[in-house]
């Protein structure tokens, strides 16, 4: 399997032969942060296309066909739409905490999608505290969400903030304690060290019964995250308008759109990474000539085919079951799925014992 690093080390020692090391480091600094915006950007664009696709799948209807070919375009066009849009101030708000909400929405957004480890040999920082630095970082929307619903002074935004805030907070539990469950199991927070453990067998066929669990957990914890439906109590249309962002426009309104849509994505590519192997391709052991085969699969492809799996689960999801009450949506967190999640990590510990 092709190991994406001989790139990067080529890069590096190209640079290096014609600046110093402080020169270097800054280039490639920009190099990195321009790849993961243009990424960014680019995976929302076809997430949003992607979803309107499957919406109109499941409902019997064609979906975007008219900008370019097959539709293909039309996310392109929203996009372009959205940037041309007014930014409309609204009297008596907050103005320096409605404007940064968005941004630390976004900000947050952008550090969690850096960490994924998206090949082989294919990752900006591999922190050895990984997990704990993704639970953390990822955290920090919250605060956006809360500071976009006050600052907005409208009270369908407060109630949909608090909404979410409760949500979010909720349901971080259950996604930490799932992932804790395959730390127990691999020994190690370290995202490369946890996909370079599943070279032989994906955790989520080698770690039994308790990893199987914490999966299932996660994706439904997960789901919640990211405010999709039937989880989408913030965002409820006929009792909120839009929720938290009902106030935005233009392109203050397009970071809450973008982090939602790349959230969804990075939910689906933590459970690929930590779960079912990353970039590793699918190994039965005993099967030599099955996984001399699956090697040639190059890595991006593994984990970009498991994560919009993932993806395509979620949208299923979205798409097929009615929006919860809110006290519905609370009393699945903290009477059925965090006790099960505590329960399921002293498991995973007496397997490991």
């Amino acid at each position: 399997m092709f190991d994406f690093s001989v790139v990067t080390t080529w890069i590096d020692d190209l640079l290096r032969q014609y600046m110093n090391d402080g020169w270097t480091l800054f280039v490639e600094f920009l190099l990195i942060g321009i790849v993961i915006l243009a990424l960014y950007a680019v995976l929302a664009l076809f997430l949003i296309y992607f979803e309107r696709k499957i919406c109109a799948f499941f409902q019997c209807r064609l979906g975007p066909t008219r900008v370019g070919p097959w539709g293909l375009l039309q996310s392109v066009a929203d996009m372009v739409k959205i940037l041309l849009k007014e930014l409309i101030h609204i009297k008596k708000s907050d103005r320096f905490l409605f404007r940064t909400a968005a941004f630390l929405v976004i900000i947050a957004s952008v550090c969690t999608f850096g960490a994924l480890p998206f090949g082989n040999g294919l990752q900006v920082i591999d922190f050895n505290i990984g997990i704990f630095y993704l639970l953390a970082i990822s955290s920090l929307g919250v605060i956006g969400i809360l500071m976009a619903g006050w600052a907005s002074n409208n009270k369908y935004t407060m109630i949909g903030a608090m909404r979410s805030g409760a949500q979010l907070i909720s349901y971080e539990l259950s996604c930490g304690l799932s992932l804790l469950t395959v730390v127990v199991l691999s020994g190690t927070m370290q995202l490369s060290e946890i996909v370079a453990q599943q070279s032989e067998m994906w955790f989520i066929f080698k770690g039994h019964i308790p990893a199987f669990i914490a999966f299932i957990i996660y994706v439904i914890a997960g789901h919640a995250e990211t405010n999709r439906g039937p989880f989408d109590l913030p965002e409820a249309e006929s009792e909120l308008t839009a929720g938290y962002h009902t106030e935005y426009s233009g392109i203050q309104f397009g970071f809450f759109y973008l982090a939602e849509y790349l959230n969804m994505f990075i939910i689906a590519a933590i459970a690929s990474t930590v779960f079912l192997g990353g970039w590793m391709p699918l190994h039965i052991p005993g099967w030599e000539g099955f996984n001399q085969v699956m090697d040639y699969i190059p890595s991006v492809v593994w984990f970009f085919g498991k994560t919009f799996c993932c993806v395509f689960f979620a949208l299923w999801v979205r798409w097929s079951f009615p929006r919860l009450r809110i006290d519905q949506l609370l009393r699945l967190e903290w009477t059925i799925l965090l006790p099960i999640s505590l329960i399921n990590i002293l498991l995973m510990a007496l397997c490991v014992l």
